[in-house]
């Protein structure tokens, strides 16, 4: 999917979690629309609640949104429901959340766009939340879901609480639901090894924005201390834009500590679930895991991971696919049940599976391919590979560097000069396929129309600047290698002594990878008749070349010494 366009998360939550044929019929409504796609169905038996995530275009998705309440409607009754978590309609709560070209502003607009047509066509009561309220008393979830289905039929009575679209009389079916905007939230549970929902309830109140009423005397029985106003007094919790509540999962049998983490920027899921362990642990008990509910992007694990990593001291500059694996057992995600990132993180769930590219093919794979009788991929993509093992053996150096026995007060600099590394490889390795990609380009324009001048124009053009692209592939790779010469000179100078011959290795991959892509930029050059573009590539090329091929020998040199 191309993350440049206007791309809208919906995030429905229906009430119904034990029903898998329900639940199916409801989430698969969704994929009936074009342009949407389904990225996770995340049932809880106990909650008896169903987190669906799809994402599209604005308009795809409002549509989808809309037959999706549609069908839960139809498929639920509410009058037969009885689960752990607040509720008060079929589909509870439809939150919109912009992912990509698009303004938390729009979100709302859209959302308001949803909710008038499901209170118009649908007749059930609907509320508008968060960016979309239409007044401040109604931004709060939890204020507009007081009294949740079993109190509905009352409040639609109040002229506080008429509907902000659809009907004032009551839906006993489907109850009524909640539409908004927001930006990304993250649904985390932490489990405890109790099964005291006042416990657990405790260690909310410890941690959550909204903290925990005063009392006199006795904090659990005590009158309640108020203002002038009438208005309970409070104690903050800990933690900014997190809302909690302790509960018990008799499916796992034990408490949990269920948040809401609204505001990911001030409070990092990982920091959460630091505060919910100290927290537990003042009180005598302690944190066994946790649970994800629905999705999470991948920079919050990462940023966990690299927490975890660095209470150990250790080297963040390892691929992301292994700092996410810290995460996820630093924080016990798999606890309760299997935690794979493909399935949970959304950017992984948005790569495109249909055309596997060279990168994830094995060491067998790639060299077959690279020997088989198709012309890509060819010396750019071996080029751009052999350039990111070159930065990889430099990594390597920097990671085997930042645990060395003895070494303990240098590992934060081994872990930064890692990072730097870990960086360059991935660049590289995504040009890779961009090599690829950029040949596909010129045959491409090849096979565009050329039986009248116009046609010929065109196909002229795009061969034109299809050409292009295909030499600031190679060229960026260059670049790329000129950027990892410091690397390599710092591990050679500074690194692991017993590594220092793998630096060399790296040396000559990176020297290799350049005059590669050097190769491939001065052959396509033929195909330009851009003389000034000719002259600037030309002119940077042979300027990175020759540095590159000096400070190779420089270093050669002094690798020759240390050995």
């Amino acid at each position: 999917m191309n993350t440049k366009t206007r791309i809208l998360e919906c995030v429905p939550n229906i009430s119904e979690g034990r029903n898998p044929a329900i639940i199916q019929k409801i989430a698969r409504v969704v994929e009936k629309v074009e342009g949407v796609r389904l990225l996770d169905i995340d049932p809880g038996v106990a909650t008896h609640r169903t987190v669906i995530t799809f994402v599209g275009p604005p308009e795809a998705v409002i549509e989808a949104a809309f037959h999706l309440i549609k069908e839960a409607a139809a498929s639920i009754d509410m009058r037969q429901h009885q689960g752990e978590h607040p509720r008060m309609g079929a589909t509870d709560v439809c939150p919109l959340v912009p992912v990509s070209g698009i303004t938390l502003e729009e979100a709302a607009e859209y959302a308001h766009q949803l909710g008038k047509r499901v209170g118009e066509e649908l007749g059930i009561p609907v509320y508008m939340y968060e960016a979309a309220a239409t007044s401040p008393d109604r931004t709060n979830l939890a204020v507009i879901r007081s009294g949740e289905y079993e109190g509905l039929e009352k409040k639609l009575l109040v002229p506080a609480w008429k509907p902000d679209y659809g009907p004032t009389r009551f839906n006993p079916g489907a109850g009524a639901t909640v539409i908004g905007a927001r930006d990304f939230l993250i649904a985390y549970n932490v489990n405890l090894n109790t099964t005291s929902v006042r416990r657990a309830n405790a260690v909310a109140f410890d941690i959550r924005e909204q903290g925990r009423v005063q009392r006199e005397g006795n904090t659990l029985t005590g009158k309640i201390k108020r203002d002038e106003n009438g208005e309970p007094l409070r104690i903050p919790g800990e933690l900014i834009g997190v809302k909690a509540i302790g509960w018990f999962i008799e499916e796992y049998g034990v408490a949990q500590v269920s948040m809401n983490i609204t505001n990911v920027k001030a409070t990092p899921f990982h920091i959460a679930f630091e505060a919910c362990r100290n927290s537990a642990n003042r009180r005598g008990m302690r944190v066994t895991g946790s649970e994800l509910v629905g999705l999470i992007p991948k920079k919050a694990l990462i940023d966990a991971g690299k927490y975890f990593l660095h209470q150990q001291h250790r080297s963040t500059g390892i691929p992301e696919r292994e700092i996410i694996h810290i995460a996820v057992k630093s924080m016990g995600l798999d606890e309760l049940t299997p935690f794979d990132p493909d399935k949970k993180i959304i950017e992984y769930l948005l790569e495109d599976k249909v055309k596997t590219p060279l990168v994830n093919l094995s060491l067998q794979g790639f060299a077959y391919k690279t020997a088989s009788e198709s012309v890509a991929p060819g010396g750019g993509s071996v080029s751009a590979y052999a350039g990111a093992l070159g930065a990889a053996l430099a990594t390597m150096v920097a990671n085997l560097s930042a645990h060395k026995r003895g070494w303990d007060d240098r590992w934060q600099y081994f872990s930064e000069q890692a990072e730097i590394g870990q960086s360059l490889v991935d660049k590289l390795l995504f040009l890779v396929d961009e090599d690829t990609h950029a040949f596909n380009k010129i045959i491409d324009a090849v096979r565009m129309p050329k039986s009248t001048v116009e046609e010929k124009k065109l196909r002229k053009s795009a061969m034109e600047d299809a050409t292009k692209y295909a030499i600031h592939v190679p060229l960026e790779v260059m670049r790329t290698v000129f950027r990892s010469l410091p690397l390599v000179e710092n591990m050679i100078e500074n690194g692991n002594p017993s590594s220092v011959s793998d630096a060399g290795v790296g040396i000559l991959c990176l020297r290799a990878a350049a005059w590669g892509a050097w190769l491939n930029v001065k052959i396509n050059m033929s195909g330009i008749s851009d003389e000034t573009f000719k002259q600037d590539i030309l002119e940077e090329g042979q300027t990175l070349i020759d540095t590159i091929d000096r400070q190779e020998q420089e270093l050669r040199l002094k690798l020759e010494k240390l050995l």
